[in-house]
């Protein structure tokens, strides 16, 4: 499932997206004439998506699996996004360790801030992967 549009700036810590809410996206709700501002979250998850895909290539790698395990203090303005309306998704890298990373992210609509959020998601190396693929783990 892809919602963003277009990818308009993207960096070693930021990443910029953008989508207009349409009829056709996934979560439209005719009772609203637009998306739920609950799905907003899913939006900065696929920005913080775009970017560690971005971050791979740089290193000709392909796109890691992430898993959002949360997010912390989600606010949104609006209770949705109408028709028609021009969406920014911001994300800034702000750490990361040992496969876990936190983002500080923000929607915006005509350079206003309508949402925002802290993302945190997981990025298992390959062999822990592997691990929860099969359901087994080295723990005791």
């Amino acid at each position: 499932m892809i919602l963003l549009d277009t990818l308009i700036d993207i960096g070693d810590l930021h990443v910029h997206c953008q989508l207009t809410s349409n009829e056709s996206s996934l979560f439209f709700d005719k009772n609203i004439n637009g998306i739920p501002g609950w799905v907003g979250i899913e939006l900065m998850a696929q920005s913080v998506a775009a970017w560690s895909g971005y971050q791979a290539s740089k290193e000709n790698k392909s796109p890691p699996i992430g898993f959002l395990l949360g997010s912390r203090r989600y606010k949104c303005d609006t209770h949705s996004f109408p028709v028609g309306t021009l969406l920014d998704v911001h994300a800034q890298h702000v750490m990361e360790s040992n496969g876990m990373a936190v983002f500080a992210c923000t929607i915006e609509h005509e350079g206003e801030e309508i949402a925002s959020a802290q993302l945190n998601a997981y990025v298992p190396s390959e062999e822990k992967l592997q691990q929860m693929l099969k359901g087994t783990s080295n723990e005791s």
